[in-house]
């Protein structure tokens, strides 16, 4: 057997059919000449260069989504509404001096328990004044606790 149809033997480009004679002859292969089929290779079009950018969904919808809430909760129920807030994507800023300190000390609790939820984060940036963010915003820097002394 030459080398060019131990080649095509070997990529399949010609088949090999076996005769089927009585048990008592040894099988004898026989080659069947058919012309070598070829794959057709398909032209590629160039593709037309869109008019428009690509964005990611991701920053698609970190931009739509950048605004930041104050409230000023007066009552305990009003936390599941901050919470919706950050549900939402919206950061938010938790004043809590116009409420009742045992009152402002249980909504920090359930709006831990969300941003944990949430994968978010809250920080204290003043006195009984909290920033609570969802995952997609990221805050850098901290606000000291520098305490004022009047007896200087």
């Amino acid at each position: 057997m030459s080398m060019k149809n131990k080649i095509k033997n070997f990529f399949y480009l010609e088949e090999e059919e076996e005769d089927v004679q009585p048990a008592s002859q040894p099988p004898v292969k026989q080659q069947q000449e058919q012309p070598v089929k070829t794959r057709a290779k398909k032209e590629r079009k160039p593709e037309p260069e869109a008019p428009f950018n690509v964005v990611s969904i991701q920053s698609a919808n970190s931009l739509k989504s950048s605004k930041v809430v104050i409230v000023e909760p007066r009552v305990y129920a009003e936390a599941q509404d901050i919470a919706e807030h950050l549900k939402n994507k919206r950061s938010i800023v938790v004043n809590l001096q116009r409420i009742d300190r045992e009152q402002g000390i249980r909504i920090i609790d359930f709006l831990s328990g969300t941003v944990y939820a949430l994968d978010g984060d809250i920080q204290r940036i003043g006195n009984d004044i909290f920033l609570c963010t969802p995952e997609n915003v990221e805050v850098s820097g901290e606000v000291s606790n520098y305490l004022y002394d009047d007896t200087q």
